[in-house]
């Protein structure tokens, strides 16, 4: 018997991303058969959004020993009141995605300002990628913007759910910024 129901956690996260305001549009779950390792991708984006430039990618990444280390020291416990064990996590990834941008931002400049919008909640990395589509053509720069946070299994199996909802503010208020700017740094509307 599974001491936590991952699936239904997935559920429940994509429950309260629409309670902060997204939109969910897809959901995909792989299964590693060697090492039964799973990962759960949600695609959702801001519903201020819906025309807009941009997407946010959840991802989970389910580490069978992780898992199973917590199950098993769960099954240990004498009394099942007694508080959960520490230190069994799972990362848990947030990444922003535009179009490649025509004017980009300075990325000092903005890796600055969305660590102050992501907070200490949510440690946002800003960082850019250079591509040529030929040759002669200018360079097209696309923006790589990840958060990540480390999620309790102990807040899993006692349905504490706080530091995702927390994370989930700090990703609209982010979301929001970006939508703010993407206009400028793309030079068109959306």
């Amino acid at each position: 018997m599974a001491v936590i129901d991952v699936a239904g956690f997935v559920a429940d996260l994509k429950s309260q991303a629409i309670d902060y305001g997204f939109h969910v549009h897809d959901e995909r779950h792989f299964v590693e058969t060697y090492s039964l390792r799973q990962l759960w991708e949600v695609d959702l984006h801001p519903e201020e959004a819906c025309a807009g430039p941009i997407d946010l990618h959840l991802s989970l990444d389910v580490d069978p020993r992780a898992l199973l280390g917590f199950e098993d020291d769960v099954m240990k416990m004498e009394d099942p009141d007694d508080d959960p064990p520490k230190g069994f996590t799972f990362p848990l990834l947030f990444t922003w995605t535009l179009p490649p941008l025509t004017h980009p931002p300075d990325l000092l400049v903005l890796a600055t300002e969305i660590a102050g919008v992501g907070g200490l909640d949510l440690p946002v990395e800003v960082s850019a990628i250079d591509s040529f589509p030929s040759v002669t053509d200018e360079a097209e720069r696309s923006l790589s913007i990840v958060a990540r946070i480390a999620l309790d299994l102990a807040d899993v199996y006692l349905n504490n759910d706080g530091s995702v909802a927390q994370a989930l503010e700090r990703c609209k208020h982010v979301s929001l910024y970006l939508l703010e700017h993407a206009e400028s740094w793309l030079r068109e509307p959306y």
